[in-house]
C-alpha cells in the first residue's frame, strides 16, 4: 500500500474537503476581507490534488454537487432553516463517499465521518442559519441615513472590509487601504455596501 491508498491520505483530504465547505459557507453568508474566500480556496484546492490520485464516486459528487443548489436556496427562499439542514446533509454524505480507494472499502473511518458530519450538521445550524437570519434581518435603518456618516474602521478595508456606523455593521469598499481603528466617512452606497474614504480627505 502507497501513502496515496493510505486511510491517512484519504482522511486528510476528506478534512480538506470539509474545512473547504465550511469556509466557503461562511465565507458567502458572511463576505468581507476576503481571507475567508482565499482559506476555503486553499482547502479545496488541497482537495482538489488529491483527484489526481484517488478516483472519485460520481454520485456523491453529485451529491455534493446538490448539497450546494440547496445551500443557494437557503439564501433566497423562505424558511432557509429547511433548505440549509438538507444541505448541511447533502454536502455531509457526498463528502463522506466521494473519494473511492483502489480495491473498494470505506475512504474515511466510520467514527471519523460520523464525527465530522456532525458537527457539519452543528456548524451549518447554528452558524451559518444564524449569519442568514442576521443578513435577512438587515438593515434596520434606512441605509440612505447613513451617507455622509462618519465610521470606523472594524476589519481592514483592502479595498473590501468592514465598518460601524450608526450601531450597525456594514461590509464597506475604499479605493485605498484603511487599517482597523481608523475613521472614514460614508460617501456612497452600491446595495447594502458603503462607498468610504479616509476622513480626512473627505474634508
Amino acid at each position: 500500500m502507497t501513502i496515496i491508498d493510505s486511510p491517512l491520505f484519504l482522511s486528510l483530504l476528506y478534512l480538506f474537503l470539509v474545512a473547504g465547505i465550511w469556509l466557503a459557507a461562511l465565507a458567502v453568508v458572511n463576505p468581507g476581507t476576503g481571507v475567508l474566500e482565499i482559506l476555503a480556496l486553499v482547502a479545496l484546492g488541497g482537495a482538489g490534488l488529491g483527484t489526481i490520485f484517488v478516483p472519485l464516486n460520481a454520485w456523491a459528487l453529485i451529491v455534493l454537487a446538490i448539497g450546494g443548489v440547496l445551500f443557494v436556496a437557503s439564501l433566497r427562499l423562505p424558511r432557509p432553516e429547511i433548505w440549509l439542514a438538507f444541505s448541511a446533509l447533502a454536502l455531509s454524505v457526498g463528502s463522506v463517499f466521494l473519494f473511492q480507494p483502489e480495491g473498494g472499502g470505506a475512504a474515511v473511518h466510520p467514527l471519523l465521518a460520523l464525527s465530522v458530519s456532525l458537527l457539519t450538521l452543528g456548524y451549518f445550524w447554528w452558524a451559518i442559519r444564524s449569519a442568514i437570519t442576521a443578513q435577512r434581518a438587515r438593515p434596520t435603518i434606512d441605509p440612505t441615513r447613513v451617507i455622509g456618516e462618519v465610521a470606523e474602521v472594524r476589519t481592514e478595508l483592502n479595498p473590501i472590509g468592514s465598518v460601524y456606523a450608526l450601531g450597525e455593521l456594514w461590509t464597506a469598499r475604499s479605493e485605498g487601504s484603511v487599517r482597523a481603528g481608523k475613521k472614514v466617512k460614508v460617501v456612497d452606497r452600491e446595495g447594502l455596501m458603503l462607498l468610504v474614504e479616509p476622513e480626512e480627505e473627505a474634508k
